[in-house]
């Protein structure tokens, strides 16, 4: 008996815990219901004897050809075959299940997760090739199924038995979270690849546009529990631990238990990343975020909207004023990444108002900033005031909202050219000094960014893929036709900017002409090969290394002459250091 546990990653660089979790929980159970009785594989209520099942791992991504993916489940032969269905795959997968039937058609289809649990009925009448649905967590329930037991009596799927009728059983109580096996013994499976780590379950907070929300009974692992996991991630030099906990900070002393941890135990590599809720953080928390490593950790912020009328309809908890106090502060300290959202779409957010949520969060200068649309999962509920708010929405995938009673499709437009404007020259962070000066000319940030969005639509800009280096021409370009006195100004500016990244020996076009003599660069290197007294931590290299490791550049409009050295970077933003060589 060979079951294969399918998941299909938006991106390479993802994982998908569940499956492992699945895989993980089930052999354990497997193991101790080993010693009392032989492995049962039970088909659709038609149990057979046979040894224990064999469980099997596939992961593959959306970017696959699904004559790829087919070639291979096909090649591992699995006598039941489970996917994990999320809104990022559904479709992927439903394609790849009509087909692999048709090939494998003894092989029993099982499918779980979110996208699937809360309709699983439609999901069997649309997907006859389907055997069962796993309702909601789904680790006892896989390992229940995997043991053969008969189909009548599982709490929490939904089937389709002998004679093709489809049977809803109960959902399945929640589970302690101290069963769930570790799933990270062996790292071979997540080199090059984000791993994700949670140590809760369950949300206490009630947003409608939300699945957590549904799960009221907030679960904790134990933290000597945590705590060996996470000095396995220490001790094995993991770049980055994504924990998915919903609100992380809603225990105080469990997020401050392993925010010290983590601090006390740090061996300057891993970076851990949470999603917490700004206002409920204390003085100690914050006091505790100050004193870490640089890069230790990232938090991400959902502030979603500003208008107290939007948060108050979708049941948010949150006041604003605090995360605006509390993310200055923690700004200040210049030691973490902070990301924040925004969600356009939610009901009484018009265009000016989601203007003016944008600008609120801006004006906190987090250093992504994140403007998603508003999906309507399955569920939520959001789903069930789809009528009274006027939301019309994508029928498949991810349900995208496409108007509202405040909002027009033509507004959501707007908003999406916005959202890439925003993702290419902010959240990329490579133009943190051209972006103020523009911000500055055309009065705020959200008219700068619709005015750059325009711009690229009426020169068909969108519809190219851009090198680095032509983003900062075409902001040149676009800086130059709102602004043609500061041309140069604008281009001293680009052009500090992107060497602040680029060790580039190769000067980009746009920069124009290199304004130093080669005889004062020369003179400048051999000096600083002398004397260093600019780069004092180049002692062991020579004139020729230390200008390969380093660049210098005159800024005539700016007033200054510029090092920039690469060997010193800022461990947050990479920037180069930069030493002011001479100023007007």
């Amino acid at each position: 008996m060979k079951i294969l546990l399918v998941a299909v990653n938006a991106k390479f660089i993802h994982s998908n815990p569940a499956v492992y979790s699945l895989r993980a929980y089930a052999q354990s159970f497997l193991h101790v219901r080993d010693g009392e009785r032989t492995g049962v594989f039970c088909k659709c209520g038609e149990g057979r004897r046979g040894k224990k099942p064999e469980i099997l791992i596939g992961e593959y991504t959306i970017n696959q050809q699904v004559d790829d993916i087919l070639g291979d489940i096909y090649r591992k032969a699995p006598d039941m075959l489970c996917f994990s269905c999320y809104i990022w795959n559904i479709s992927y997968i439903e394609r790849i299940v009509r087909e692999i039937h048709k090939v494998l058609p003894e092989t029993e289809i099982w499918l779980g997760g979110p996208e699937v649990s809360y309709d699983a009925k439609e999901t069997l009448l649309r997907l006859p090739e389907v055997s069962g649905v796993m309702k909601g967590e789904g680790e006892e329930t896989f390992a229940h199924l995997a043991s053969g037991e008969p189909l009548e009596g599982l709490a929490g799927i939904t089937y389709r038995n002998r004679e093709g009728k489809i049977c809803e059983n109960p959902w399945r109580d929640v589970m302690d979270l101290n069963k769930v096996p570790f799933i990270y013994q062996d790292m071979t499976d997540f080199e090059h690849k984000i791993v994700y780590y949670e140590s809760s379950r369950g949300c206490p907070f009630q947003c409608s546009y939300c699945l957590s929300s549904l799960d009221k009974k907030l679960r904790f692992r134990d933290l000597e529990l945590v705590f060996r996991e996470l000095q396995f991630f220490i001790n094995r030099r993991v770049p980055q631990v994504k924990f998915v906990d919903r609100t992380f900070n809603c225990n105080h002393e469990h997020a401050k238990a392993i925010w010290r941890y983590i601090s006390r135990h740090d061996r300057g590599i891993t970076n851990f990343h949470f999603e917490i809720a700004a206002d409920l953080l204390d003085e100690e928390e914050l006091r505790l975020i100050s004193h870490m490593r640089p890069g230790l950790i990232q938090l991400e912020i959902g502030v979603q909207s500003t208008n107290p009328e939007t948060v108050g309809e979708i049941r948010r908890k949150m006041q604003f004023a605090r995360v605006a106090e509390h993310v200055k502060r923690i700004r200040r300290t210049g030691n973490l990444h902070q990301h924040l959202d925004l969600i356009a779409g939610l009901p009484y957010e018009n265009f000016d108002s989601f203007r003016k949520s944008f600008q609120d969060v801006y004006a906190l200068k987090p250093q992504q900033l994140q403007l998603g649309f508003l999906k309507v999962l399955k569920g939520s509920l959001m789903s069930e005031n789809q009528e009274s708010y006027g939301l019309v929405c994508q029928s498949g995938p991810p349900y995208e909202v496409l108007r509202t009673r405040w909002l027009s499709y033509d507004e959501v437009l707007r908003l999406k050219g916005v959202e890439e404007m925003v993702e290419v020259y902010y959240n990329s962070g490579q133009f943190t000094n051209t972006l103020p000066v523009l911000e500055a000319g055309f009065g705020d940030a959200f008219a700068l960014y619709e005015r750059l969005s325009e711009y690229y639509e009426a020169r068909e800009l969108n519809r190219i893929h851009h090198a680095r280096a032509a983003r900062y021409a075409i902001l040149l370009a676009f800086g130059k036709e709102a602004f043609p006195e500061q041309e140069e100004r604008l281009r001293e500016l680009l052009t500090y900017d992107y060497y602040l990244r680029e060790n580039a020996k190769s000067r980009p076009e746009f920069a124009g002409e290199y304004q130093m003599e080669k005889s004062v660069l020369r003179r400048f290197y051999e000096k600083e090969a002398e004397e260093h007294r600019y780069l004092p931590e180049y002692e062991q290299y020579d004139r020729n290394q230390m200008r390969k490791m380093t660049h210098l550049e005159h800024f005539a409009k700016l007033g200054e002459t510029v090092l920039f050295d690469y060997n010193r970077r800022d461990p947050l933003t990479r920037e180069a250091r930069t030493v002011i060589i001479a100023k007007k």
